[in-house]
């Protein structure tokens, strides 16, 4: 059931890595996109909101590392899964977030240089 684990810590380390812009955010006090906004994912939701979804992001990500198998910092799969679900994550949210926050995707690199 390894590789059962391995699943579980590769959505957890998205959980994780999900949790970080929503929460930070929120303790800034901006508003920033959630699935809670209209349109969702697109529009804006409040600080207080953001904190409540970064932090429900958090709670699942410990239930999915910390509460599954026995997550092994020294372990090269267990760590392997987690950092590749927190790094897709974050080019994911990198990508969509980036459209509404000058984030810099190759059209509008492109689109600068003219």
């Amino acid at each position: 059931m390894e590789w059962l684990h391995c699943i579980s810590y590769f959505f957890g380390g998205a959980f994780l890595g999900n949790a970080i812009p929503h929460f930070v955010s929120g303790v800034m006090g901006r508003p920033f996109q959630s699935p809670f906004s209209k349109p969702p994912g697109e529009g804006l939701s409040s600080s207080t909101v953001n904190v409540l979804w970064g932090f429900a992001n958090l709670a699942i990500a410990y239930l999915l590392i910390c509460r599954v198998g026995d997550f092994g910092l020294r372990s090269t799969a267990d760590v392997a899964a987690l950092g590749l679900g927190f790094l897709l994550m974050g080019l994911m949210g990198a990508r969509l977030f980036g459209r509404f926050h000058g984030g810099n995707s190759p059209a509008d690199a492109n689109a600068r240089s003219r």
